[in-house]
């Protein structure tokens, strides 16, 4: 049975803040920033939004009739809201599914994206007729005036999983690596993460050697089978560093493939920032709308959460599959850019760990699905329109 990605879309926020601005207020070189990691924008989160309606968002652009065949929501987030209730409730409420639909979130870092697929995957097997909404959600967030500031972001992407998929389909062989790293960390008093950013950089490299050797130990496979790879981009340079660790000074025919696959894999990263879960499957959308891939091309996919684990995982285009994704180059371009002063006020707006009542201003949002405040404890979402 042929199961995989049947769908994919994304959803980020109204606003963004342009990086050379962010290093003129920090009085840094804008090629730090621009060339350095490799990023020129950044999605700037308001306080209404949050990796719920990120989530509610991203799925709602997946058309009603397929949304009406689902029977599991798993969100992958590490953006979490509540340590015991799973933001898949509140998702599958704000959608309007079915009562009779299983919901769960999972969290590992930004790799869980990639364990729902997987879980997916399984439940498709034994239930052939089942659709399984998998939705990566999240916001990344390191403080203003940090190390960890110019790789901030956030959005989500959504997919469904099925057989016989219009997009990806899975196969059967893939590498699971994981070890216990204090490399990227938020405890649960902190709405901010902790990381160690040279040390998780090269974590992140020697664990994409590990699955990708291994999975040419079980398989045989070697570069020529691929069109290309898709890294987690928490930054685009990341997935820069982590193909150069396999092609070296290569500059054959196939090394310009996987160059060409990446640079494509990178255009919606550069202009959104980290969307931690959902990085790598962002990158498959960019390389799917901006390369040059056909049916039948393998790609190789590396996933990676801090903490840490990867997994190595490949998949085959299916004919058409342009027609089951969303292209969000026009909606980029149409979001608002804020200024410096505008982002962090909107950044320290964040809800956070607060208890306090509160209700937001919803007055500029144009979002259809917003966080209006919290009364009693508990978050008050609405869905508008």
């Amino acid at each position: 049975m042929k199961i995989g990605i049947d769908r994919l879309t994304f959803a980020t926020t109204e606003l963004y803040l342009d990086l050379r601005d962010l290093a003129a207020a920090r009085h840094v070189d804008p090629d730090k920033y621009l060339m350095g990691i490799g990023q020129s924008q950044q999605a700037v989160i308001p306080p209404t939004q949050d990796a719920v309606t990120l989530a509610a968002q991203a799925a709602a652009k997946i058309p009603a009739a397929e949304l009406a065949q689902v029977s599991t929501v798993i969100v992958a987030t590490e953006s979490g809201v509540d340590n015991s209730k799973a933001a898949a409730l509140y998702v599958k409420q704000l959608l309007g599914l079915s009562d009779f639909v299983r919901t769960i979130e999972l969290k590992e870092a930004c790799y869980s994206a990639t364990a729902g697929l997987q879980f997916a995957k399984g439940l498709v097997a034994l239930h052939p007729t089942e659709k399984i909404l998998v939705i990566a959600s999240d916001i990344a967030r390191y403080g203003l005036q940090t190390g960890g500031e110019v790789t901030q972001g956030g959005g989500a992407v959504a997919m469904v999983v099925a057989k016989d998929p219009r997009v990806l389909e899975l196969e059967s062989t893939s590498v699971a690596f994981s070890q216990d790293v204090m490399d990227f960390w938020r405890p649960l008093y902190r709405s901010e993460a902790l990381v160690d950013g040279k040390y998780s950089t090269q974590v992140y490299i020697d664990f994409f050697q590990a699955c990708w050797q291994r999975y040419r130990q079980l398989t045989g496979a070697t570069l020529d089978d691929f069109a290309g790879f898709l890294f987690h981009l928490p930054f685009t340079k990341m997935g820069k560093k982590a193909l150069a660790s396999e092609l070296g000074d290569r500059d054959d025919q196939v090394a310009q493939r996987f160059w060409a696959v990446l640079q494509a894999s990178q255009v919606y990263s550069r202009r959104v920032g980290n969307l931690y879960t959902g990085s790598l499957y962002l990158s498959l959308l960019s390389a799917l709308n901006h390369g040059q891939l056909q049916a039948g091309n393998r790609l190789g996919l590396f996933s990676y959460g801090s903490g840490a684990e990867g997994e190595f995982l490949t998949g085959r285009l299916v004919d058409g599959f342009a027609a089951a994704l969303e292209r969000p180059d026009a909606m980029l371009d149409q979001r608002r850019q804020v200024s410096v002063a505008e982002y962090e006020t909107l950044f320290n707006q964040h809800l956070g760990l607060q208890s306090q009542d509160c209700t937001f201003d919803l007055a500029d949002s144009q979002a259809p699905f917003v966080l209006a405040g919290q009364q009693n404890h508990q978050r008050q979402y609405q869905r508008r329109g």
